[in-house]
């Protein structure tokens, strides 16, 4: 872990502390932490002891290991706030294999500032979670115990600035991102070329959330630029106190080489539904399909991933801090996109996973 990090935290509240504004709330800080043990069985065996390359939480099989282990320190005033949060795990080395030393166990660090006295209007800065999708690298806040193909290949976390404006109401939030990259905090070396983000949330009701994220930006170095547009659509609703519901939609598309007017394109729509059977049991089950033909985001060019997957997840809550997660999951290709043991390609992968998701 980065050795000056608890320094910089320390610097910061300090200097949010001085600034908090008289007859404030008291400012408040928080440390929590999180821990996620797992185990992963892959039934075709492989030599690598991991999953397919384009899974990147729970990646290892035959193994009992962490997938994500997290300390976060916050502090929160009325126009200030500040959080830095440090990790480890199977998660960040397969996540942030990009990124410098100095970085690969940042899992957040960002400062924030309101900008009106009147209204929630922020300006927020430094390493934070992606604002596109509904999954979270958190295990515990997902529904299910993996993350889906979409999630595993957009962005979890990005590195920029973000002002973010939400309705007194707190039913409309919308935010407009600069950012370095697809999923970076280093800009690739040779790229100068800024990216785009955006956000808009509708939340009529406590049942309904509908959201629409989107990115636009150059991810490689400018002699080869190549744009790269990308739209997530999600809506969750709760159906009555025991059912639950979301629906997403991530399209993309990419220019084919610097200045050609062709692009290639990629779509994955997926459902999950989840029963609440008790206070203690949920389950839940999905259905996704990610298609990207020529291979932009996952596999060679033009010869990418076309899979439809299947899974059904089982939680148990033994403590109110801990959850013991279990899920079986079938991905199916149509090109034969996986590997047996003995390197022959196949159509189909199964493997259960099951994991403590500890927070405290």
């Amino acid at each position: 872990m980065p050795r000056c990090a608890p320094v910089v935290t320390l610097a910061v509240l300090a200097a949010a502390g001085a600034a908090a504004p008289t007859g404030a709330a008291e400012p408040t800080t928080a440390l929590s932490a999180y821990v996620e043990p797992y185990y992963s069985w892959d039934f075709d065996r492989p030599a690598g002891n991991e999953r397919p390359p384009f899974i990147y939480n729970y990646d290892r099989v035959g193994e009992a290991t962490v997938n994500l282990a997290l300390v976060r320190g916050a502090y929160a005033s009325e126009r200030l706030r500040a959080s830095v949060a440090l990790a480890a795990g199977t998660y960040m080395d397969a996540n942030y294999a990009a990124e410098s030393d100095t970085f690969r166990n940042v899992f957040e660090a960002q400062v924030g500032v309101r900008l009106s006295e009147t209204r929630d209007l922020w300006l927020d800065a430094g390493v934070f979670p992606s604002h596109i999708g509904f999954e979270s690298a958190i295990g515990r806040d997902n529904w299910t115990l993996t993350r889906s193909v979409a999630a595993e290949n957009s962005p979890y976390y990005e590195a920029g600035v973000k002002l973010g404006y939400r309705t007194a109401d707190g039913k409309w939030f919308v935010s407009g991102l600069l950012l370095n990259g697809w999923q970076r905090i280093r800009r690739p070396d040779g790229n100068t070329t800024p990216a785009f983000g955006w956000q808009l949330t509708w939340t009529p009701s406590s049942a309904v959330t509908v959201n629409s994220s989107g990115f636009v930006g150059n991810d490689f170095p400018d002699d080869a630029r190549r744009m790269r547009w990308f739209h997530n659509l999600y809506a969750t609703f709760a159906l009555d106190e025991r059912w639950g519901l979301t629906l997403g939609l991530d399209t993309g598309a990419q220019q084919e080489r610097k200045g050609s007017g062709r692009t290639d394109s990629w779509v994955s729509p997926q459902a999950i539904v989840r029963y609440k059977a008790s206070d203690r049991l949920s389950l839940a089950g999905r259905i996704e399909s990610y298609e990207d033909p020529d291979g932009v985001i996952v596999g060679p060019p033009g010869a990418g991933l076309r899979a439809l997957g299947l899974s059904v997840n089982a939680d148990w809550v033994l403590h109110e801090a801990v959850v013991w997660r279990l899920e079986a999951r079938q991905l199916e290709s149509r090109d034969d996109a996986f590997a047996s043991r003995g390197g022959r390609p196949k159509s189909g992968n199964f493997a259960v996973t099951t994991s403590l998701a500890v927070s405290f």
